[in-house]
């Protein structure tokens, strides 16, 4: 219904307003396009099939297609429905019609990106194995601390130890913890 009040608007609408909607509006098709229900998708696709509508996006191709490239590139390989995948060869063949070298030139920087993608992919693959790696296999030489001089190993040894405080230094003072108990109304109190 929505996709059908769209394509109404556009039948009437003047070249220059049609400029003025090319991104929202297309960004909004690409979606539809790139939609699982294949009743959305296919509705969409046959925006193409309007005369006065493909005029219009033939006189701005080159906004137009970059919008539309990566999500008709993607269905055109992924999409479960094999009448979405004809309609979406029609659209592409009709882009490579319209501006071949732009057509060259989204597809080259799609594979591109593919293939970035792809990289990014396999490194975070890699890195997670060697966390697993690290993980399974910790190093032996060295003694895990798990204790360190932190505020809460302060609060934890002055506790167990009354007597015995931690300087900000990491030095043991026996004054620092009798300071500290009496400065918090003498609460500090011994073990027996």
């Amino acid at each position: 219904m929505f996709l059908g009040e769209v394509e109404e608007i556009l039948d009437i609408i003047e070249p220059e307003q049609f400029k003025k909607v090319i991104d929202p509006l297309f960004k909004q098709l690409a979606k539809c396009v790139s939609s699982p229900h294949f009743q959305v998708a296919e509705r969409a696709l046959y925006f193409w099939n309007n005369e006065y509508i493909l005029s219009l996006i033939e006189e701005t191709s080159a906004q137009v297609m970059p919008i539309m490239f990566p999500a008709l590139y993607r269905i055109s390989k992924e999409h479960w429905n094999q009448t979405i995948v004809a309609l979406v060869y029609n659209v592409l063949k009709t882009f490579m019609e319209m501006n071949g070298k732009l057509f060259d030139e989204l597809t080259a920087n799609y594979k591109m990106e593919r293939q970035k993608e792809k990289k990014r992919e396999k490194d975070r693959e890699d890195l997670w194995k060697r966390l697993a790696a690290v993980e399974l296999d910790p190093p032996k030489d060295k003694d895990p601390q798990i204790l360190s001089k932190t505020p809460l190993t302060s609060f934890i040894v002055k506790r167990e130890n009354p007597g015995i405080g931690i300087v900000p230094g990491g030095e043991k003072s026996p004054n620092s913890a009798k300071r500290l108990g009496s400065s918090s109304g003498g609460s500090a109190s011994k073990k027996p």
